[in-house]
């Protein structure tokens, strides 16, 4: 995976990924209304954004329920090496799989997964133990989902920890 260099990111620049994010269908005209900008320079920015990897894409956001997948649920998974999940299968054979996360630490991966009924997400439990060792955690509700990115806080002085000093 290659990494991406950052750009650097004004508050006009900000402000566009913000109107963008709310409502990722609106005209050049109304997004230049918006943060007082010409329509032809906010095109221009909205393509320096998009050439720079900043925006990467438009959708449309579903409500997974009503689609009729109620249940998700995340299972953090420990691979066995010879059957690790990311080297071993595609994204065709676990459809059900919305996002993977690789992770430091005790579990190797973190899966989220959407399943039509328990039934359906006892299945693709079942499938996933051929890779290793798992603890799945079933969402109940929802209480903050889609928080846009924003700029980032002021990061903040690291505090000295006076208690944990070597002994001369």
């Amino acid at each position: 995976m290659s990494t991406l260099r950052s750009i650097e990111l004004d508050d006009t620049d900000w402000r566009i990924l913000a109107e963008l994010q709310a409502d990722g269908r609106l005209s050049y005209k109304e997004l230049a209304r918006r943060v007082h900008l010409s329509p032809p320079a906010v095109a221009e920015r909205v393509r320096r954004l998009e050439r720079n990897a900043v925006i990467t894409g438009y959708g449309a956001e579903v409500n997974a329920a009503q689609a009729g997948q109620p249940l998700l649920a995340f299972i953090q998974l420990r691979c066995r090496p010879a059957d690790c999940l990311l080297r071993t299968t595609t994204s065709e054979d676990y459809p059900e799989l919305i996002e993977i996360h690789k992770l430091s630490g005790e579990s190797c991966t973190m899966l989220k997964a959407r399943a039509a009924s328990l039934a359906h997400l006892e299945g693709l439990v079942e499938r996933l133990g051929r890779h290793g060792e798992m603890r799945t955690h079933i969402v109940l509700s929802t209480q903050y989902h889609g928080r846009p990115v924003q700029p980032p806080p002021e990061q903040r002085a690291v505090t000295d920890s006076k208690g944990w000093q070597l002994s001369p």
